[in-house]
């Protein structure tokens, strides 16, 4: 009997602790720590890639940091990163979140295309040559076509393959440039 009663008492314990995990409070947080951690080690092996191998991207307790392996794997706050680094994790980010709702759909879906609308004027000169690398990494990949829309010269001139628009008074036309 005594044996009995204490594998009782073990179950018993196990189901309080599964009841304690289960409430919907605590169970809904667990599943949102499991995808961003998801979402983070996605982000961060397209990070890796994207950088040349510089960055890794983590989170700790609510903030998200980088591990600069060009710096002895030093551990920074993204509120240290530059312009430039700042879109390279942002975009990492966002890439990583639409393959993982491509993965949730009951279609197989992927994202075949990524167009960036603007926000490049105010870039100085080198976080627009980063940007214009992580951009030019990103098509080498060869698993999307990248789309930009700039009205940057310097950026525009670094795309193989361009739709540049002309207008006047009355109409607009497009012309391909590049490859």
């Amino acid at each position: 009997l005594r044996e009995q009663r204490a594998g009782h008492e073990r179950e018993a314990q196990v189901a309080r602790a599964l009841a304690g995990h289960l409430r919907a409070n605590n169970f809904e947080r667990w599943l949102l720590a499991e995808a961003l951690d998801l979402l983070v080690d996605g982000a961060s092996g397209i990070l890796r890639e994207l950088s040349g191998g510089q960055y890794d991207l983590v989170h700790d307790k609510g903030e998200f940091f980088v591990v600069d392996h060009h710096d002895a794997g030093l551990r920074r706050g993204v509120r240290t990163l530059s312009g430039g680094e700042t879109f390279q994790a942002s975009l990492a980010l966002a890439l990583a979140l639409s393959e993982q709702l491509a993965g949730m759909s009951t279609t197989a879906a992927s994202l075949e295309s990524i167009v960036l609308d603007e926000g490049f004027g105010t870039l100085d000169a080198a976080t627009l040559d980063t940007v214009a690398a992580t951009l030019e990494n990103l098509a080498a990949r060869g698993d999307r076509m990248v789309g930009v829309v700039t009205h940057v010269p310097a950026l525009a001139e670094r795309i193989p393959v361009r739709f540049e628009v002309h207008k006047d008074a009355r109409s607009a036309r497009v012309e391909r440039t590049g490859r």
